[in-house]
Protein backbone atom coordinates (compact mmCIF):
# COMPACT_ATOMS: atom_id res chain seq x y z
CA UNK A 1 0.00 0.00 0.00
CA UNK A 2 2.44 2.72 0.97
CA UNK A 3 4.83 1.75 -2.07
CA UNK A 4 1.14 2.88 -4.37
CA UNK A 5 0.82 5.42 -2.80
CA UNK A 6 4.50 6.85 -3.01
CA UNK A 7 4.09 6.01 -6.78
CA UNK A 8 0.54 7.85 -7.24
CA UNK A 9 2.35 10.79 -5.64
CA UNK A 10 5.41 10.59 -7.62
CA UNK A 11 3.40 10.69 -11.09
CA UNK A 12 1.33 13.14 -9.43
CA UNK A 13 4.83 15.48 -10.32
CA UNK A 14 4.50 15.17 -14.31
CA UNK A 15 0.58 16.25 -13.97
CA UNK A 16 1.30 19.19 -11.70
CA UNK A 17 4.05 20.46 -13.99
CA UNK A 18 2.01 20.06 -17.39
CA UNK A 19 -0.92 21.77 -15.46
CA UNK A 20 1.15 24.32 -14.92
CA UNK A 21 2.18 24.49 -18.22
CA UNK A 22 -0.93 25.04 -19.28
CA UNK A 23 -2.07 27.87 -17.54
CA UNK A 24 0.98 30.00 -17.81
CA UNK A 25 0.69 29.57 -21.34
CA UNK A 26 -3.79 29.98 -21.63
CA UNK A 27 -3.81 33.38 -18.74
CA UNK A 28 -1.21 35.17 -21.32
CA UNK A 29 -3.82 34.83 -24.23
CA UNK A 30 -6.17 36.64 -22.19
CA UNK A 31 -7.03 40.04 -24.13
CA UNK A 32 -5.72 42.60 -22.39
CA UNK A 33 -2.38 44.49 -21.22
CA UNK A 34 -2.08 43.69 -17.15
CA UNK A 35 0.69 46.13 -16.69
CA UNK A 36 -1.69 48.99 -17.74
CA UNK A 37 -4.15 47.35 -15.33
CA UNK A 38 -2.03 47.43 -12.20
CA UNK A 39 -0.63 50.83 -13.35
CA UNK A 40 -4.16 52.36 -14.11
CA UNK A 41 -5.77 53.93 -17.04
CA UNK A 42 -4.29 57.34 -16.48
CA UNK A 43 -0.53 55.98 -16.14
CA UNK A 44 1.80 57.36 -18.09
CA UNK A 45 3.96 55.01 -20.77
CA UNK A 46 7.17 55.04 -19.00
CA UNK A 47 5.33 53.97 -15.80
CA UNK A 48 3.30 51.31 -17.45
CA UNK A 49 6.40 50.06 -18.99
CA UNK A 50 8.80 50.32 -15.53
CA UNK A 51 5.67 47.59 -14.44
CA UNK A 52 5.52 45.86 -17.28
CA UNK A 53 9.60 45.51 -16.49
CA UNK A 54 8.42 44.10 -12.48
CA UNK A 55 5.69 41.75 -13.63
CA UNK A 56 8.65 40.43 -16.16
CA UNK A 57 5.98 40.83 -19.08
CA UNK A 58 9.00 42.06 -21.26
CA UNK A 59 10.60 38.95 -21.10
CA UNK A 60 10.14 35.63 -23.50
CA UNK A 61 7.41 33.84 -22.14
CA UNK A 62 10.36 30.64 -21.84
CA UNK A 63 12.23 33.50 -19.45
CA UNK A 64 9.04 33.97 -17.88
CA UNK A 65 8.17 30.15 -16.73
CA UNK A 66 11.38 29.28 -15.60
CA UNK A 67 11.89 32.36 -13.43
CA UNK A 68 8.18 30.95 -12.09
CA UNK A 69 9.09 27.75 -11.74
CA UNK A 70 12.22 28.20 -9.85
CA UNK A 71 10.64 29.93 -7.53
CA UNK A 72 7.71 27.86 -7.33
CA UNK A 73 10.11 25.26 -5.85
CA UNK A 74 11.23 27.75 -3.44
CA UNK A 75 7.63 27.88 -1.58
CA UNK A 76 7.24 31.54 -3.15
CA UNK A 77 4.03 31.60 -5.71
CA UNK A 78 4.64 35.18 -6.25
CA UNK A 79 2.98 38.09 -5.57
CA UNK A 80 -0.03 39.46 -6.42
CA UNK A 81 -0.23 42.36 -9.05
CA UNK A 82 -2.93 43.38 -8.12
CA UNK A 83 -2.60 43.86 -4.03
CA UNK A 84 0.90 43.26 -3.92
CA UNK A 85 0.39 40.56 -1.11
CA UNK A 86 2.38 36.81 -1.58
CA UNK A 87 -0.17 34.81 -3.46
CA UNK A 88 0.09 32.59 -0.41
CA UNK A 89 -1.61 34.28 1.65
CA UNK A 90 -4.20 35.25 -0.84
CA UNK A 91 -5.12 31.28 -1.50
CA UNK A 92 -4.85 30.08 1.96
CA UNK A 93 -7.24 33.37 3.05
CA UNK A 94 -9.43 32.20 0.88
CA UNK A 95 -9.32 28.07 0.80
CA UNK A 96 -10.78 27.54 4.28
CA UNK A 97 -13.99 29.34 3.00
CA UNK A 98 -14.17 27.36 0.23
CA UNK A 99 -13.77 24.38 1.49
CA UNK A 100 -16.14 24.75 4.00
CA UNK A 101 -18.75 25.26 1.53
CA UNK A 102 -17.78 21.92 -0.10
CA UNK A 103 -17.75 19.99 2.74
CA UNK A 104 -21.37 21.35 3.68
CA UNK A 105 -22.22 20.64 0.19
CA UNK A 106 -21.29 16.77 -0.17
CA UNK A 107 -22.20 16.83 3.39
CA UNK A 108 -26.14 17.81 2.11
CA UNK A 109 -25.49 15.71 -1.24
CA UNK A 110 -24.24 12.41 1.21
CA UNK A 111 -27.04 12.16 3.08
CA UNK A 112 -30.01 13.11 0.80
CA UNK A 113 -28.43 11.43 -1.90
CA UNK A 114 -27.41 8.01 0.00
CA UNK A 115 -30.64 8.07 1.77
CA UNK A 116 -32.74 8.94 -1.58
CA UNK A 117 -31.36 6.04 -3.67
CA UNK A 118 -31.05 2.94 -1.03
CA UNK A 119 -34.68 4.16 -0.43
CA UNK A 120 -35.44 4.02 -3.80
CA UNK A 121 -33.59 0.87 -4.64
CA UNK A 122 -35.87 -0.92 -1.96
CA UNK A 123 -38.76 0.33 -3.19
CA UNK A 124 -38.38 -0.21 -6.54
CA UNK A 125 -40.98 1.43 -9.10
CA UNK A 126 -42.72 2.90 -6.41
CA UNK A 127 -44.17 6.57 -6.24
CA UNK A 128 -40.79 7.37 -3.81
CA UNK A 129 -38.63 5.88 -6.77
CA UNK A 130 -40.19 7.48 -9.37
CA UNK A 131 -40.58 11.35 -7.88
CA UNK A 132 -36.62 10.73 -6.81
CA UNK A 133 -35.47 9.52 -10.11
CA UNK A 134 -37.33 12.89 -11.60
CA UNK A 135 -35.50 15.07 -8.68
CA UNK A 136 -31.93 13.60 -9.81
CA UNK A 137 -33.07 14.51 -13.51
CA UNK A 138 -34.25 17.66 -12.75
CA UNK A 139 -31.14 18.57 -10.00
CA UNK A 140 -28.69 17.98 -12.88
CA UNK A 141 -30.09 20.14 -15.51
CA UNK A 142 -30.82 22.73 -13.68
CA UNK A 143 -28.14 24.94 -13.78
CA UNK A 144 -26.70 26.41 -10.86
CA UNK A 145 -26.28 29.86 -11.17
CA UNK A 146 -30.20 29.95 -11.72
CA UNK A 147 -31.22 27.93 -9.06
CA UNK A 148 -28.75 30.11 -6.84
CA UNK A 149 -31.12 32.89 -8.02
CA UNK A 150 -34.18 31.46 -7.37
CA UNK A 151 -33.05 30.73 -4.16
CA UNK A 152 -31.94 34.18 -3.02
CA UNK A 153 -35.25 35.10 -4.62
CA UNK A 154 -37.84 32.88 -2.79
CA UNK A 155 -35.87 32.48 0.63
CA UNK A 156 -34.26 36.29 1.06
CA UNK A 157 -36.53 38.19 -1.15
CA UNK A 158 -40.05 36.45 -0.65
CA UNK A 159 -40.09 34.82 2.52
CA UNK A 160 -36.65 36.86 4.29
CA UNK A 161 -35.56 33.45 6.05
CA UNK A 162 -31.89 33.98 4.93
CA UNK A 163 -29.44 36.73 3.72
CA UNK A 164 -28.53 37.02 -0.18
CA UNK A 165 -24.96 36.65 0.36
CA UNK A 166 -22.00 37.36 2.13
CA UNK A 167 -19.99 35.17 4.77
CA UNK A 168 -21.42 36.53 8.24
CA UNK A 169 -23.22 34.19 10.17
CA UNK A 170 -24.02 30.14 9.82
CA UNK A 171 -27.07 30.99 7.63
CA UNK A 172 -24.96 32.42 4.68
CA UNK A 173 -23.60 29.34 4.25
CA UNK A 174 -27.43 27.56 3.81
CA UNK A 175 -28.17 28.47 0.72
CA UNK A 176 -24.61 27.82 -0.92
CA UNK A 177 -24.36 24.82 0.30
CA UNK A 178 -27.82 24.12 -1.36
CA UNK A 179 -27.29 25.40 -4.66
CA UNK A 180 -23.77 23.92 -4.84
CA UNK A 181 -25.33 20.41 -3.30
CA UNK A 182 -28.30 20.02 -5.10
CA UNK A 183 -26.43 18.02 -8.73
CA UNK A 184 -24.32 16.14 -6.33
CA UNK A 185 -27.09 15.13 -4.19
CA UNK A 186 -29.11 14.01 -7.71
CA UNK A 187 -25.79 12.13 -9.26
CA UNK A 188 -25.34 10.51 -5.64
CA UNK A 189 -28.49 9.01 -5.64
CA UNK A 190 -28.82 7.63 -9.20
CA UNK A 191 -25.76 5.98 -8.31
CA UNK A 192 -26.91 4.46 -5.15
CA UNK A 193 -30.23 3.36 -6.88
CA UNK A 194 -28.24 1.83 -9.44
CA UNK A 195 -25.33 0.22 -7.61
CA UNK A 196 -27.94 -1.38 -4.60
CA UNK A 197 -30.20 -2.73 -6.85
CA UNK A 198 -27.10 -4.79 -9.06
CA UNK A 199 -25.93 -5.82 -5.04
CA UNK A 200 -29.54 -6.80 -4.54
CA UNK A 201 -30.16 -8.89 -6.62
CA UNK A 202 -27.00 -11.21 -5.88
CA UNK A 203 -27.28 -15.33 -4.79
CA UNK A 204 -25.29 -13.89 -1.42
CA UNK A 205 -28.27 -11.48 -0.66
CA UNK A 206 -31.06 -14.06 -1.11
CA UNK A 207 -29.01 -16.77 0.77
CA UNK A 208 -28.99 -14.03 3.70
CA UNK A 209 -32.79 -13.40 3.04
CA UNK A 210 -33.64 -17.40 3.30
CA UNK A 211 -31.50 -17.32 6.67
CA UNK A 212 -34.28 -14.91 8.08
CA UNK A 213 -32.76 -12.26 8.66
CA UNK A 214 -33.99 -8.76 9.13
CA UNK A 215 -34.47 -6.98 5.91
CA UNK A 216 -33.17 -3.83 7.61
CA UNK A 217 -29.83 -5.97 8.37
CA UNK A 218 -29.94 -7.10 4.90
CA UNK A 219 -29.91 -4.06 3.29
CA UNK A 220 -27.42 -1.98 5.96
CA UNK A 221 -25.22 -4.62 7.00
CA UNK A 222 -24.83 -6.95 3.57
CA UNK A 223 -25.62 -4.91 0.40
CA UNK A 224 -24.82 -1.36 1.34
CA UNK A 225 -21.08 -2.30 1.83
CA UNK A 226 -20.85 -3.84 -1.53
CA UNK A 227 -22.22 -1.12 -3.39
CA UNK A 228 -20.38 1.53 -2.08
CA UNK A 229 -17.51 1.58 -4.52
CA UNK A 230 -19.30 3.34 -7.04
CA UNK A 231 -20.54 5.49 -4.53
CA UNK A 232 -17.45 6.47 -3.61
CA UNK A 233 -15.78 7.11 -6.66
CA UNK A 234 -18.26 9.53 -7.47
CA UNK A 235 -18.41 11.41 -3.99
CA UNK A 236 -14.37 11.55 -4.79
CA UNK A 237 -14.76 13.06 -8.29
CA UNK A 238 -17.32 15.48 -7.46
CA UNK A 239 -15.77 16.34 -3.98
CA UNK A 240 -12.57 17.51 -6.57
CA UNK A 241 -15.47 19.05 -8.88
CA UNK A 242 -16.79 21.36 -5.98
CA UNK A 243 -13.85 22.32 -5.07
CA UNK A 244 -12.91 24.08 -8.28
CA UNK A 245 -16.37 24.58 -9.48
CA UNK A 246 -18.15 26.65 -7.04
CA UNK A 247 -17.01 29.56 -9.06
CA UNK A 248 -21.07 30.39 -9.96
CA UNK A 249 -22.03 29.83 -6.40
CA UNK A 250 -19.19 31.58 -5.07
CA UNK A 251 -20.24 34.87 -7.36
CA UNK A 252 -24.00 34.30 -7.27
CA UNK A 253 -24.00 34.70 -3.35
CA UNK A 254 -20.83 36.70 -3.12
CA UNK A 255 -18.63 34.03 -1.04
CA UNK A 256 -15.25 35.10 -0.50
CA UNK A 257 -13.39 31.46 -1.41
CA UNK A 258 -11.54 30.21 -3.87
CA UNK A 259 -13.21 30.51 -6.71
CA UNK A 260 -14.41 34.25 -6.96
CA UNK A 261 -11.05 34.61 -6.00
CA UNK A 262 -9.85 32.92 -9.34
CA UNK A 263 -12.88 34.91 -11.66
CA UNK A 264 -11.71 38.58 -10.24
CA UNK A 265 -7.85 37.44 -10.47
CA UNK A 266 -8.79 36.56 -14.25
CA UNK A 267 -10.54 39.86 -14.45
CA UNK A 268 -7.50 42.02 -13.30
CA UNK A 269 -5.02 39.91 -15.21
CA UNK A 270 -3.58 38.77 -12.24
CA UNK A 271 -1.72 35.96 -13.65
CA UNK A 272 -0.09 35.56 -10.16
CA UNK A 273 -3.37 34.27 -8.32
CA UNK A 274 -4.28 32.35 -11.32
CA UNK A 275 -1.95 30.18 -11.81
CA UNK A 276 -1.50 29.69 -7.88
CA UNK A 277 -5.34 28.91 -7.94
CA UNK A 278 -5.58 26.53 -10.72
CA UNK A 279 -2.04 24.30 -9.02
CA UNK A 280 -3.60 24.57 -5.67
CA UNK A 281 -7.11 22.85 -6.76
CA UNK A 282 -5.31 20.31 -9.23
CA UNK A 283 -2.58 18.95 -6.10
CA UNK A 284 -6.32 18.88 -4.37
CA UNK A 285 -7.98 17.15 -6.90
CA UNK A 286 -4.98 14.65 -7.22
CA UNK A 287 -4.73 13.81 -3.49
CA UNK A 288 -8.87 13.14 -3.70
CA UNK A 289 -8.54 10.47 -6.39
CA UNK A 290 -5.56 8.89 -4.16
CA UNK A 291 -7.67 8.73 -1.10
CA UNK A 292 -10.50 7.41 -2.69
CA UNK A 293 -8.07 4.55 -4.25
CA UNK A 294 -7.07 3.64 -0.82
CA UNK A 295 -11.57 4.09 0.49
CA UNK A 296 -11.75 1.23 -2.42
CA UNK A 297 -9.21 -1.25 -0.36
CA UNK A 298 -10.55 -0.11 2.93
CA UNK A 299 -14.06 -1.32 1.59
CA UNK A 300 -13.49 -4.57 -0.44
CA UNK A 301 -10.55 -6.88 1.02
CA UNK A 302 -10.45 -8.25 -2.58
CA UNK A 303 -8.54 -4.87 -3.77
CA UNK A 304 -4.96 -4.69 -3.33
CA UNK A 305 -2.17 -2.03 -4.16
CA UNK A 306 0.98 -3.89 -4.16
CA UNK A 307 2.43 -5.64 -7.24
CA UNK A 308 -1.01 -5.59 -8.54
CA UNK A 309 -3.32 -3.21 -9.12
CA UNK A 310 -6.28 -5.80 -8.17
CA UNK A 311 -6.23 -9.04 -6.96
Amino acid sequence: MYGYILRRLLLAIPVLVGVSILVFSIVRFIPGDPARIVAGVHASQEYVERVRAELLLDEPIHLQYYVYMSNLLQGDMGRSSFTRRPVTEELFERFPNTLILTVAAMGIATIFGMGAGIISATRRYSLFDNFTMLFALAGIAIPVFWLGLMFQLLFSVQLGWLPSSGMETWKNLVMPAMTLGLATTALIARITRSSMLDVLGQDYINTARSKGLVERVVVYKHALKNALIPVVTVMGLQFGTLLGGAVLTETVFTWPGIGRLLVDSILTRDYAVVQGAVLLLALLFVLINLLVDIIYALLDPRISYGTQEVD
